[in-house]
């Protein structure tokens, strides 16, 4: 892995931790218009449950640093799928 990569990758969990003790705790646009149209007497439904909801690990509670744990989990899968995928196509190119 070269030198950008572990730069850029370094930044980014920086970045990600750090904007979760920033973050405003009022629901988002989708949250509190989701709030205002949705009908009273309607279930909701799920097709999964999401492992981290919220952006929170379950056993940490409520805390930022559970936000930012969950961050850092995410920014390992995507950039190891990402990269996984970027292997594999430059193999198959040459």
């Amino acid at each position: 892995m070269n030198k950008t990569i572990v730069i850029g990758l370094t930044l980014v969990i920086l970045v990600a931790i750090l904007a979760q003790f920033f973050a405003a705790t009022d629901p988002d646009g989708l949250e509190s218009t989701l709030a205002k149209i949705k009908n009273p007497g309607v279930e909701e439904k799920t097709l999964f449950n999401s492992p981290m909801q919220d952006y929170k690990i379950p056993f940490l509670g409520e805390s930022p640093f559970s936000g930012a744990f969950a961050a850092v989990i995410g920014i390992f899968i995507i950039f190891g799928v990402v990269y996984s995928i970027g292997i594999v196509l430059r193999k198959r190119k040459t």
